[in-house]
Protein backbone atom coordinates (compact mmCIF):
# COMPACT_ATOMS: atom_id res chain seq x y z
CA UNK A 1 0.00 0.00 0.00
CA UNK A 2 1.21 3.84 -0.69
CA UNK A 3 0.19 6.91 0.95
CA UNK A 4 0.88 10.12 0.62
CA UNK A 5 0.79 11.82 4.08
CA UNK A 6 2.65 15.07 3.77
CA UNK A 7 0.31 17.20 2.19
CA UNK A 8 1.37 19.84 4.46
CA UNK A 9 4.53 19.83 2.67
CA UNK A 10 2.61 19.78 -0.92
CA UNK A 11 0.00 18.38 -2.84
CA UNK A 12 -0.51 16.47 -5.91
CA UNK A 13 -1.62 18.98 -8.73
CA UNK A 14 -5.23 18.07 -9.22
CA UNK A 15 -5.98 17.42 -13.07
CA UNK A 16 -8.75 20.10 -12.89
CA UNK A 17 -5.99 22.38 -12.19
CA UNK A 18 -3.96 21.09 -14.24
CA UNK A 19 -6.55 21.20 -17.28
CA UNK A 20 -6.94 24.82 -16.48
CA UNK A 21 -3.29 25.38 -17.32
CA UNK A 22 -2.97 24.27 -20.53
CA UNK A 23 -4.63 26.92 -22.85
CA UNK A 24 -2.49 29.08 -21.19
CA UNK A 25 0.94 26.93 -22.36
CA UNK A 26 -0.54 26.12 -25.85
CA UNK A 27 -2.29 28.88 -26.96
CA UNK A 28 -3.22 32.06 -24.74
CA UNK A 29 0.86 32.38 -24.13
CA UNK A 30 1.30 35.59 -24.63
CA UNK A 31 2.46 38.49 -22.17
CA UNK A 32 -0.47 39.95 -20.58
CA UNK A 33 0.93 43.49 -21.04
CA UNK A 34 1.54 43.07 -24.39
CA UNK A 35 -1.38 45.43 -26.45
CA UNK A 36 -1.67 42.40 -29.40
CA UNK A 37 -4.45 40.08 -29.57
CA UNK A 38 -2.81 36.89 -27.78
CA UNK A 39 -1.52 39.35 -24.76
CA UNK A 40 -4.64 40.97 -24.32
CA UNK A 41 -6.08 37.83 -24.23
CA UNK A 42 -3.73 36.46 -21.40
CA UNK A 43 -4.68 39.89 -19.61
CA UNK A 44 -8.37 38.97 -19.82
CA UNK A 45 -7.85 35.41 -18.25
CA UNK A 46 -5.41 37.11 -15.62
CA UNK A 47 -7.86 39.95 -14.50
CA UNK A 48 -10.41 36.63 -14.48
CA UNK A 49 -8.25 34.63 -12.18
CA UNK A 50 -7.86 37.48 -9.79
CA UNK A 51 -12.00 37.67 -9.59
CA UNK A 52 -12.03 34.47 -8.55
CA UNK A 53 -9.26 34.46 -6.00
CA UNK A 54 -10.81 37.47 -4.35
CA UNK A 55 -14.12 35.91 -4.49
CA UNK A 56 -13.03 32.97 -2.51
CA UNK A 57 -11.40 35.30 0.02
CA UNK A 58 -14.10 37.65 0.55
CA UNK A 59 -12.20 41.05 -1.31
CA UNK A 60 -12.11 43.15 -4.17
CA UNK A 61 -10.25 41.86 -7.29
CA UNK A 62 -7.36 44.60 -6.88
CA UNK A 63 -6.69 43.83 -3.59
CA UNK A 64 -5.08 40.93 -4.93
CA UNK A 65 -1.71 40.86 -5.74
CA UNK A 66 0.05 37.61 -7.38
CA UNK A 67 3.21 36.26 -6.52
CA UNK A 68 5.24 33.33 -6.66
CA UNK A 69 4.47 31.65 -3.05
CA UNK A 70 3.90 32.15 0.29
CA UNK A 71 7.28 32.85 0.89
CA UNK A 72 7.57 36.09 -1.09
CA UNK A 73 4.07 37.44 0.31
CA UNK A 74 5.04 37.10 3.93
CA UNK A 75 8.49 38.57 3.02
CA UNK A 76 5.97 41.60 1.11
CA UNK A 77 4.20 42.18 3.70
CA UNK A 78 6.03 42.23 6.41
CA UNK A 79 8.68 44.50 5.31
CA UNK A 80 5.88 46.92 4.17
CA UNK A 81 4.33 47.47 7.42
CA UNK A 82 7.68 47.79 8.80
CA UNK A 83 8.59 50.58 6.62
CA UNK A 84 5.36 52.41 6.85
CA UNK A 85 6.33 51.89 10.55
CA UNK A 86 9.14 53.38 10.43
CA UNK A 87 8.06 56.43 8.50
CA UNK A 88 5.91 57.28 11.20
CA UNK A 89 8.60 56.14 14.33
CA UNK A 90 6.93 52.92 15.03
CA UNK A 91 9.53 50.05 15.09
CA UNK A 92 7.95 47.93 17.35
CA UNK A 93 6.53 44.03 15.53
CA UNK A 94 4.64 41.40 17.36
CA UNK A 95 4.92 38.00 16.07
CA UNK A 96 4.80 34.57 17.84
CA UNK A 97 7.69 31.52 18.63
CA UNK A 98 6.74 29.25 16.31
CA UNK A 99 5.56 30.95 12.78
CA UNK A 100 7.18 29.63 9.91
CA UNK A 101 10.60 30.85 8.80
CA UNK A 102 9.69 32.65 6.14
CA UNK A 103 7.98 35.28 8.37
CA UNK A 104 10.87 34.53 11.53
CA UNK A 105 13.77 34.94 9.46
CA UNK A 106 12.38 38.41 8.15
CA UNK A 107 11.92 39.49 11.59
CA UNK A 108 15.64 38.76 12.38
CA UNK A 109 16.55 40.74 9.15
CA UNK A 110 14.63 43.78 10.62
CA UNK A 111 15.94 43.47 14.19
CA UNK A 112 19.28 44.08 13.07
CA UNK A 113 17.98 46.94 11.34
CA UNK A 114 16.78 48.47 14.79
CA UNK A 115 12.70 47.27 14.89
CA UNK A 116 11.94 45.46 18.30
CA UNK A 117 10.52 42.44 18.11
CA UNK A 118 8.49 40.86 20.72
CA UNK A 119 6.80 37.06 20.18
CA UNK A 120 4.47 35.58 21.39
CA UNK A 121 4.49 32.06 23.61
CA UNK A 122 2.09 29.67 22.24
CA UNK A 123 1.55 27.45 25.24
CA UNK A 124 1.65 24.15 25.22
CA UNK A 125 -1.63 23.64 22.97
CA UNK A 126 -0.24 25.77 20.36
CA UNK A 127 -2.68 28.87 20.85
CA UNK A 128 -1.91 32.54 21.39
CA UNK A 129 -3.61 34.11 24.56
CA UNK A 130 -5.60 37.02 23.73
CA UNK A 131 -4.87 38.83 26.42
CA UNK A 132 -1.19 38.25 26.48
CA UNK A 133 -1.89 40.08 22.62
CA UNK A 134 -3.53 43.03 23.82
CA UNK A 135 -1.19 43.66 26.64
CA UNK A 136 2.22 43.31 23.99
CA UNK A 137 0.22 45.90 21.55
CA UNK A 138 2.32 49.07 22.39
CA UNK A 139 1.83 53.01 20.51
CA UNK A 140 4.79 52.34 18.19
CA UNK A 141 3.73 48.46 17.37
CA UNK A 142 3.55 48.71 13.03
CA UNK A 143 2.25 44.97 13.01
CA UNK A 144 1.29 42.03 14.19
CA UNK A 145 1.81 38.87 11.77
CA UNK A 146 0.64 35.75 13.63
CA UNK A 147 0.01 32.75 11.23
CA UNK A 148 -3.34 31.18 10.86
CA UNK A 149 -2.94 27.71 10.84
CA UNK A 150 0.50 25.82 11.65
CA UNK A 151 2.22 24.59 9.09
CA UNK A 152 3.53 21.58 11.59
CA UNK A 153 1.75 20.78 13.96
CA UNK A 154 -1.89 22.37 12.73
CA UNK A 155 -3.68 24.01 15.31
CA UNK A 156 -5.32 26.96 14.23
CA UNK A 157 -5.61 30.53 16.07
CA UNK A 158 -8.77 32.73 16.72
CA UNK A 159 -7.94 35.01 13.81
CA UNK A 160 -10.78 36.64 13.96
CA UNK A 161 -10.72 37.67 17.45
CA UNK A 162 -7.17 38.71 16.87
CA UNK A 163 -7.96 40.91 13.75
CA UNK A 164 -10.58 42.54 16.10
CA UNK A 165 -7.71 43.55 18.82
CA UNK A 166 -5.69 44.73 15.89
CA UNK A 167 -8.33 46.77 14.18
CA UNK A 168 -9.53 48.20 17.44
CA UNK A 169 -5.83 49.01 18.41
CA UNK A 170 -5.39 50.56 15.03
CA UNK A 171 -2.51 48.04 14.74
CA UNK A 172 -2.08 46.63 10.73
CA UNK A 173 -2.40 42.82 11.19
CA UNK A 174 -0.81 39.86 8.65
CA UNK A 175 -1.53 36.56 8.96
CA UNK A 176 0.66 33.20 7.14
CA UNK A 177 -2.70 31.71 5.72
CA UNK A 178 -0.62 29.11 3.63
CA UNK A 179 -2.22 26.33 5.56
CA UNK A 180 -5.32 27.64 6.15
CA UNK A 181 -6.64 28.78 2.66
CA UNK A 182 -8.93 25.94 1.36
CA UNK A 183 -8.76 23.81 4.05
CA UNK A 184 -11.02 26.04 6.64
CA UNK A 185 -13.00 28.83 5.96
CA UNK A 186 -11.60 31.91 5.60
CA UNK A 187 -13.11 35.09 5.22
CA UNK A 188 -10.44 38.28 4.96
CA UNK A 189 -13.43 40.74 5.46
CA UNK A 190 -15.24 38.63 8.54
CA UNK A 191 -11.71 37.83 9.94
CA UNK A 192 -10.60 41.53 10.27
CA UNK A 193 -7.07 40.51 8.06
CA UNK A 194 -5.37 43.87 6.48
CA UNK A 195 -2.80 41.37 4.86
CA UNK A 196 -2.75 37.74 3.91
CA UNK A 197 -0.64 35.48 2.26
CA UNK A 198 -1.54 31.79 0.61
CA UNK A 199 0.57 29.52 -1.63
CA UNK A 200 -1.40 27.37 -4.26
CA UNK A 201 0.62 24.15 -4.29
CA UNK A 202 -1.07 23.42 -0.18
CA UNK A 203 -4.31 22.90 -2.34
CA UNK A 204 -3.51 21.01 -5.76
CA UNK A 205 -2.66 23.77 -7.03
CA UNK A 206 0.74 24.61 -8.73
CA UNK A 207 3.95 25.34 -6.99
CA UNK A 208 5.51 28.62 -7.49
CA UNK A 209 2.37 30.71 -7.26
CA UNK A 210 0.76 32.53 -4.41
CA UNK A 211 -1.06 35.81 -3.74
CA UNK A 212 -0.77 38.44 -1.59
CA UNK A 213 -4.13 40.11 -0.38
CA UNK A 214 -3.91 43.84 0.68
CA UNK A 215 -6.63 45.56 2.03
CA UNK A 216 -7.43 48.72 0.61
CA UNK A 217 -5.80 51.75 1.96
CA UNK A 218 -2.99 49.79 3.70
CA UNK A 219 0.05 50.68 1.41
CA UNK A 220 2.25 48.15 0.28
CA UNK A 221 5.86 48.33 -0.87
CA UNK A 222 7.89 46.55 -4.02
CA UNK A 223 9.55 43.85 -2.89
CA UNK A 224 10.75 43.16 -6.54
CA UNK A 225 11.57 46.24 -9.10
CA UNK A 226 11.61 46.32 -12.74
CA UNK A 227 7.92 46.98 -14.68
CA UNK A 228 4.71 47.82 -13.99
CA UNK A 229 3.49 44.39 -13.11
CA UNK A 230 0.10 43.48 -10.59
CA UNK A 231 -0.54 47.51 -10.54
CA UNK A 232 3.12 48.31 -9.99
CA UNK A 233 3.27 46.44 -6.48
CA UNK A 234 5.15 43.16 -7.94
CA UNK A 235 7.31 43.13 -10.73
CA UNK A 236 7.67 40.68 -13.46
CA UNK A 237 6.03 39.24 -16.13
CA UNK A 238 2.81 37.23 -14.59
CA UNK A 239 2.71 33.39 -14.32
CA UNK A 240 -0.50 33.24 -16.18
CA UNK A 241 -1.00 29.38 -16.80
CA UNK A 242 0.13 28.48 -13.04
CA UNK A 243 -2.33 31.64 -11.68
CA UNK A 244 -4.92 29.99 -13.89
CA UNK A 245 -4.15 26.21 -12.21
CA UNK A 246 -3.99 28.25 -8.67
CA UNK A 247 -7.48 29.84 -9.06
CA UNK A 248 -9.21 26.49 -10.64
CA UNK A 249 -7.85 24.57 -7.51
CA UNK A 250 -8.74 26.93 -4.92
CA UNK A 251 -12.33 27.18 -6.16
CA UNK A 252 -12.67 23.35 -6.36
CA UNK A 253 -11.01 23.24 -2.75
CA UNK A 254 -13.53 25.70 -1.45
CA UNK A 255 -16.90 24.49 -3.22
CA UNK A 256 -16.12 20.89 -1.77
CA UNK A 257 -15.04 22.10 1.83
CA UNK A 258 -17.56 20.99 3.82
CA UNK A 259 -17.84 17.68 1.79
CA UNK A 260 -14.62 17.16 2.70
CA UNK A 261 -14.47 18.38 6.29
CA UNK A 262 -17.14 15.64 6.85
CA UNK A 263 -15.41 13.34 5.40
CA UNK A 264 -11.37 14.15 6.88
CA UNK A 265 -12.80 14.95 10.26
CA UNK A 266 -13.74 11.60 11.64
CA UNK A 267 -11.04 9.68 9.91
CA UNK A 268 -8.62 12.78 11.80
CA UNK A 269 -9.95 11.79 14.89
CA UNK A 270 -9.72 7.61 14.62
CA UNK A 271 -5.83 8.73 13.72
CA UNK A 272 -4.99 10.48 17.00
CA UNK A 273 -7.24 7.99 19.20
CA UNK A 274 -4.90 4.98 17.51
CA UNK A 275 -1.14 7.30 17.65
CA UNK A 276 -2.69 8.00 21.39
CA UNK A 277 -2.71 4.28 22.10
CA UNK A 278 1.02 4.11 21.80
CA UNK A 279 2.55 4.32 24.98
CA UNK A 280 4.35 7.09 26.42
CA UNK A 281 3.26 9.20 23.11
CA UNK A 282 1.81 12.62 22.96
CA UNK A 283 -0.08 14.60 20.22
CA UNK A 284 0.92 18.09 19.91
CA UNK A 285 -1.06 21.03 19.56
CA UNK A 286 -4.71 21.32 20.76
CA UNK A 287 -7.23 18.54 20.17
CA UNK A 288 -9.97 20.67 18.91
CA UNK A 289 -8.71 23.91 17.14
CA UNK A 290 -6.56 22.34 14.79
CA UNK A 291 -6.82 21.81 10.70
CA UNK A 292 -8.96 18.42 9.55
CA UNK A 293 -6.32 16.93 8.01
CA UNK A 294 -3.23 17.25 9.95
CA UNK A 295 -1.91 15.43 13.14
CA UNK A 296 1.59 15.28 14.81
CA UNK A 297 2.71 13.10 17.46
CA UNK A 298 6.09 12.48 19.54
CA UNK A 299 6.54 9.39 20.52
CA UNK A 300 9.45 9.18 23.61
CA UNK A 301 12.61 6.84 22.66
CA UNK A 302 13.30 7.47 19.21
CA UNK A 303 14.87 9.48 16.45
CA UNK A 304 12.65 10.99 13.90
CA UNK A 305 14.55 9.76 10.60
CA UNK A 306 14.32 6.90 11.60
CA UNK A 307 10.42 6.48 11.81
CA UNK A 308 10.61 8.23 8.51
CA UNK A 309 12.62 5.83 6.77
CA UNK A 310 11.14 2.69 8.09
CA UNK A 311 7.86 4.40 7.67
CA UNK A 312 8.88 4.78 3.35
CA UNK A 313 10.11 1.02 3.70
CA UNK A 314 6.12 0.64 4.22
CA UNK A 315 5.17 2.85 1.95
CA UNK A 316 4.01 5.68 4.16
CA UNK A 317 5.41 9.11 3.28
CA UNK A 318 5.28 11.38 6.34
CA UNK A 319 7.57 14.22 7.38
CA UNK A 320 8.67 15.15 10.91
CA UNK A 321 7.73 18.97 10.45
CA UNK A 322 8.20 21.49 8.16
CA UNK A 323 9.46 20.59 4.58
CA UNK A 324 11.62 23.64 4.53
CA UNK A 325 13.48 22.52 7.31
CA UNK A 326 13.52 18.65 6.66
CA UNK A 327 17.16 18.89 6.05
CA UNK A 328 18.07 20.14 9.49
CA UNK A 329 19.14 17.98 12.32
CA UNK A 330 18.09 20.26 14.90
CA UNK A 331 14.59 19.32 16.27
CA UNK A 332 11.53 21.75 15.38
CA UNK A 333 11.19 25.17 16.65
CA UNK A 334 7.77 24.68 16.73
CA UNK A 335 8.05 22.04 19.07
CA UNK A 336 10.26 23.28 21.02
CA UNK A 337 7.71 26.26 20.93
CA UNK A 338 5.34 24.42 22.66
CA UNK A 339 7.85 23.11 25.69
CA UNK A 340 8.48 20.05 24.17
CA UNK A 341 11.80 19.33 25.43
CA UNK A 342 15.21 18.34 22.76
CA UNK A 343 15.14 14.68 23.47
CA UNK A 344 11.37 14.64 22.86
CA UNK A 345 10.78 16.62 20.14
CA UNK A 346 12.91 14.51 17.51
CA UNK A 347 10.98 12.02 18.18
CA UNK A 348 8.45 14.03 16.36
CA UNK A 349 6.12 12.71 13.11
CA UNK A 350 3.47 14.69 11.20
CA UNK A 351 0.76 13.24 8.81
CA UNK A 352 -1.02 15.28 6.55
CA UNK A 353 -3.71 14.13 3.86
CA UNK A 354 -6.15 15.10 1.62
CA UNK A 355 -9.91 14.28 0.93
CA UNK A 356 -8.95 11.06 -0.70
CA UNK A 357 -7.45 8.97 2.52
CA UNK A 358 -9.62 6.11 3.09
CA UNK A 359 -10.52 4.34 6.51
CA UNK A 360 -8.44 1.35 5.50
CA UNK A 361 -5.46 3.26 5.03
CA UNK A 362 -5.78 5.46 8.35
CA UNK A 363 -5.89 2.06 9.73
CA UNK A 364 -2.86 1.16 7.75
CA UNK A 365 -1.01 4.01 9.21
CA UNK A 366 -1.98 3.03 12.79
CA UNK A 367 -0.81 -0.39 12.23
CA UNK A 368 2.42 0.70 10.82
CA UNK A 369 3.54 3.49 13.40
CA UNK A 370 2.96 1.78 15.92
CA UNK A 371 5.38 -1.30 14.59
CA UNK A 372 7.95 1.07 13.94
CA UNK A 373 7.94 2.75 17.08
CA UNK A 374 7.88 -0.90 19.04
CA UNK A 375 10.96 -1.96 16.50
CA UNK A 376 12.96 1.60 17.15
CA UNK A 377 12.32 0.99 20.70
CA UNK A 378 13.70 -2.15 20.81
CA UNK A 379 16.95 -1.43 19.36
CA UNK A 380 17.33 2.04 21.28
CA UNK A 381 19.60 1.95 24.58
CA UNK A 382 18.04 5.23 25.49
CA UNK A 383 14.46 3.79 25.68
CA UNK A 384 15.97 1.04 27.94
CA UNK A 385 17.31 3.76 30.18
CA UNK A 386 13.87 5.05 30.51
CA UNK A 387 12.22 1.80 30.74
CA UNK A 388 14.79 0.71 33.41
CA UNK A 389 14.66 3.67 35.69
CA UNK A 390 17.48 5.41 34.83
CA UNK A 391 16.32 8.18 32.86
CA UNK A 392 12.70 9.37 33.78
CA UNK A 393 9.60 9.65 31.28
CA UNK A 394 8.59 13.05 30.18
CA UNK A 395 5.28 11.70 29.08
CA UNK A 396 2.82 9.10 31.34
CA UNK A 397 1.80 5.29 29.62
Amino acid sequence: MKIYADNAATTKMSKQAIDAMIPYMEEIYGNPSSLYEIGQKAKEALEEARERVAKVLNCQPREIIFTSGGSEADNQAINSAAKVGAMKGKKHIISTTFEHHAVLHTLKKLEKEGFEITLLDVHSNGLVDLKELEEAIRPDTALVTIMYANNEIGTVQPIREIGAICRAKGVTFHTDAVQAVAHIPVDVEADNIDMLSLSAHKFHGPKGVGVLYVKKGVPVFNLIEGGAQERGKRAGTENVPGIMGMAKALEDATNSLEKDTAHLLPLRDKLIAGLDAIPYSELNGDREHRLPATVNFCFEGIEGESLLMLLDDKGISASSGSACTSGSLDPSHVLLAIGRPHEVAHGSLRLSFDSNITEEEIDYIIESVNEVVTYLRNMSPFWRDLMTGKRPHVFSE
